[in-house]
């Protein structure tokens, strides 16, 4: 894994150091961070609209996607390669890695379950009921997941799973009685999870990886929410991307 922070990521950090440096965050802490952070403040989208941003190719089934496509529950979204989608479907966000294969299942803008077939996704999700439990699953991961908020990436025999605030149940879709009950407020238990057994159990302990909680705070501002932690901290801590 490469510890080099992309050239889009230096800047942002190098700019979060200034502003800190000279006291900006005293004055105006949010909007700062967030201009400095993204370009300009995210706010809740608009209903009408789906992505907040694109870069690179992005596909929605199959079909070139624009600022102005529309996210429904049971499309299909595809990354290529140096490129990344933040959109929301919903009372839920999320921000898709490169190389990234994701399918949305459910009706209009209510999500019931959806599938990681590859690469990294950020996501946070509003609250629902007990019959309401989103399905997530990936190549070796099954989780059952309320208002929380998660990072994943999906290998084809290997999961990373950060619930970075919230409860999920997780199980191994190898062994489903192999399975933990997660419940953390900031990042505190992260997991792996492989196709193969170790110690007679899928799921281990992981590190931090690969995602920070501007994104998070981020992602909860495009749907009228707040991250229930603070921010500052996290801006000189180790790089969003670890590939």
């Amino acid at each position: 894994m490469d510890d080099e922070l992309p050239p889009e990521d230096e800047l942002r950090r190098d700019a979060l150091i200034k502003l800190l440096a000279m006291g900006a965050f005293s004055m105006a802490p949010v909007a700062a961070l967030e201009a400095a952070w993204w370009g300009s403040k995210p706010e809740k989208l608009p209903e009408k609209k789906s992505f907040f941003s694109l870069e690179g190719e992005v596909m929605v089934n199959k079909q070139i996607a624009s600022i102005n496509t529309r996210v429904n529950a049971g499309d299909l979204i595809q990354t290529g390669r140096n490129s990344e989608a933040v959109f929301v479907v919903g009372s839920d966000s999320f921000i898709m890695r490169s190389d990234s294969i994701l399918q949305l299942e459910g009706s209009n803008f209510l999500l019931d379950s959806l599938r990681l077939l590859s690469g990294g996704l950020l996501s946070v999700f509003g609250s629902r009921s007990y019959k309401q439990k989103l399905n997530v699953s990936t190549t070796t991961a099954t989780l059952g997941i309320r208002g929380t908020g998660v990072y994943l990436e999906s290998q084809p025999d290997l999961t990373y799973l950060c619930t970075c605030y919230g409860s999920v149940e997780l199980r191994s879709a190898q062994n489903p009685n192999d399975s933990q009950h997660i419940n953390t407020k900031h990042h505190d238990d992260p997991k792996y999870i492989s196709d193969k057994a170790v110690k007679g159990t899928q799921i281990r302990d992981a590190p931090f990886i690969n995602h920070t909680d501007p994104e998070l705070k981020m992602l909860e501002a495009l749907v009228g929410r707040e991250v229930p932690f603070g921010l500052e901290e996290e801006l000189y801590r180790s790089p969003r991307r670890d590939y």
